[in-house]
């Protein structure tokens, strides 16, 4: 099979697969520029309510393919950050399911889903130090925002790889998985997202990303809705909540 990224939806769930097991699925060119308007398609479905990236097999994604470095590595480097900013930019709640490697442009995906569930062995690495490239400034904002100065700083400066348990330490992860758990506890996370409000996790995406000119919207936005009530009639109630509210 050609490297691709594949992708489902079952259950509220859009799940994309970085499909590469040659190269421990290294990005493409063709890869990159795939990913955006993937992204763009799923984010209109009304029935994805959240989205899982995660690679093939073992590993998660072990970077950029560096044979697409070797004529234009600014044109290979503006692909990746272009995608990577879909991926920041998806408006419904986003989680990355890491095992084996999440190295260089596969961290940098990482880092742009909202959340970080890795499988005890992976190894994070950033690494353009290793080929003297310059690290996008958003990429690297988006970095010290997850991990702080000190330990961005490290990654960069050094491409060295850290493992579960640092990259938990640092933030850098939000939950580390023993050997076969993952999937079952992505699975059960995301069922939980989904059955939470849209109001409130689309809301709460913008205002975490640093949006600051949105507040009466979503006041406004959250009058009108009805989950409110909703929420605390099902609280009061003992129930489930049934909320209606969708972008």
């Amino acid at each position: 099979m050609e490297p691709q990224l594949l992708d489902t939806v079952a259950d509220g769930i859009a799940t994309v697969v970085i499909h590469h097991p040659a190269k421990r699925n290294a990005m493409t060119a063709g890869m990159w520029r795939a990913l955006p308007p993937l992204l763009d398609r799923l984010a209109a479905d009304p029935g994805v309510r959240a989205l899982v990236l995660t690679g093939e097999g073992g590993t998660f994604c072990a970077g950029a393919d560096i044979s697409t470095l070797r004529g234009a590595p600014e044109e290979a480097q503006e692909l990746a950050g272009l995608a990577e900013e879909a991926l920041a930019a998806f408006p419904k709640p986003t989680l990355a399911a890491i095992r084996g490697h999440c190295v260089g442009g596969g961290a940098q995906l990482a880092a742009a889903c909202d959340l970080r569930f890795a499988r005890e062995g992976a190894l994070f690495g950033i690494t353009p130090a290793k080929l003297g490239l310059v690290y996008p400034a958003s990429s690297t904002r988006r970095l010290v925002s997850l991990v702080g100065p000190s330990t961005a700083k490290y990654l960069l400066f050094s491409g060295e790889l850290i493992d579960t348990e640092r990259a938990l330490r640092t933030g850098l992860v939000d939950e580390v998985l023993r050997a076969g758990e993952l999937a079952e506890r992505v699975a059960e996370f995301t069922r939980i997202l989904v059955s939470r409000s849209r109001l409130t996790q689309t809301a709460a995406k913008e205002f975490a990303n640093g949006r600051t000119d949105r507040d009466a919207h979503w006041a406004e936005q959250a009058r009108g809705s009805g989950d409110t009530a909703e929420g605390v009639a099902a609280f009061l109630e003992r129930r489930r909540p049934r909320f209606t509210w969708s972008a």
